[in-house]
C-alpha cells in the first residue's frame, strides 16, 4: 500500500508536532531542569552536579560533579551513561555533556 501525497505531508506534519510536544530546546533553563531530576540520585551517593554553561558552538552542555564524584572512579560512567543520556534524550539538540574541573 503506498501514501498519497496529501497523507505523506500529514505525517510529516504530526512527526514535527510530536517532535515539538515531547522535546525541550537547548537552553540553560531546561538543561537544568534535566539535571534538578538527575540530582537526588547524585544526592544519594554523597555527590552534587552543577550546570555550568552550554558551548553554544558545539552544542555541549558543561557540568562540573563534586563531593563524593570528585575522586569516584564510576563517575565517567556516571557521566556518559546517566547524565549524558537523559539530557540528550530529553533534549535532542544537545550532542554530548562535558566535565570540567
Amino acid at each position: 500500500m503506498e501514501l498519497t501525497e496529501d497523507e505523506l505531508n500529514q505525517y510529516a506534519y504530526l512527526k514535527r508536532q510530536h517532535y515539538l510536544a515531547t522535546s525541550m530546546e537547548l537552553t540553560e533553563e531546561n538543561v537544568i531542569r534535566v539535571l534538578q531530576d538527575l540530582m537526588p540520585y547524585i544526592e544519594a551517593d554523597g555527590g552534587w552536579l552543577e550546570f555550568v554553561e552550554i558551548e553554544h558552538e558545539t552544542n555541549f552542555v558543561k557540568i562540573r560533579l563534586g563531593g563524593a564524584c570528585e575522586s569516584c572512579a564510576m563517575s565517567a560512567i556516571t557521566l556518559k551513561q546517566g547524565i549524558e543520556k537523559k539530557v540528550m534524550s530529553e533534549i535532542p539538540e544537545c550532542y554530548g555533556v562535558i566535565q570540567v574541573l
